[in-house]
């Protein structure tokens, strides 16, 4: 889906600070909201798409205001409220204050038909990636959508998280690695030279020319 947690490739957020020494966990706290996370997911049996649509559904506000591992707490507590295992109510009571949750799921899986699993596309075939912009999760990135690349490479096929997000159904659809030049996606603020390579679904793509 779009929004503010779709930041790759969008100018005006400067560069990532990574220290040369930076440590797993900043906090002891972090390595607690991990082992919770892990357990969360085994509780509810849901998917990694539904996991991360959750933490889409985050408000703008928090969402930019808060660390990763606030990203992962506020999704996990999300989704143990919507399976009914806690209410927002007994979280606060436990934190003893607000707990913030992310809104309610207004997507849907799109329609599609059964699993695919022979490639549409072969390597050096030309694509361009569909231009959506779907309220329920989807792994095309915003910067790419629209774009025109190169099939690098043909991977296999995998569960389409943008079905497995909304139920957890799981349909296959095959992968690809796409290149893309810097120029097609930055245009003149694109480096000469330079390509960036997206694993996309061939649901995200149709043949260009």
């Amino acid at each position: 889906m779009d929004g503010v947690h779709d930041l790759g490739g969008i100018e005006g957020f400067g560069p990532v600070e990574a220290p040369p020494s930076e440590p797993v966990f900043g906090e002891d706290w972090e390595r607690r909201a991990l082992r919770v996370n892990m357990a969360v997911l085994m509780a509810v049996q849901t998917s990694g798409g539904a996991f991360r649509h959750s933490i889409e559904r985050m408000d703008p506000a928090h969402y930019l205001g808060s660390s990763y591992y606030e990203h992962w707490l506020t999704g996990s507590s999300t989704l143990l409220v919507e399976a009914g295992v806690v209410t927002q109510e007994e979280l606060e009571r436990r934190a003893g204050g607000r707990f913030p949750l992310s809104r309610p799921d207004r997507g849907g899986a799109p329609d599609v038909d059964g699993d695919r699993t022979e490639p549409r596309f072969a390597v050096g075939d030309r694509v361009r990636v569909r231009e959506w912009h779907p309220p329920g999760h989807t792994r095309a990135p915003r910067y790419v959508q629209g774009k025109q690349g190169v099939v690098a490479r043909v991977d296999g096929a995998s569960n389409l998280p943008d079905v497995e997000a909304h139920g957890g159904k799981k349909v296959l659809n095959p992968t690809y690695s796409v290149r893309f030049t810097a120029r097609e996606l930055w245009g003149e603020g694109g480096a000469d030279g330079t390509t960036v390579h997206v694993d996309l679904w061939e649901h995200y793509l149709e043949a260009d020319g």
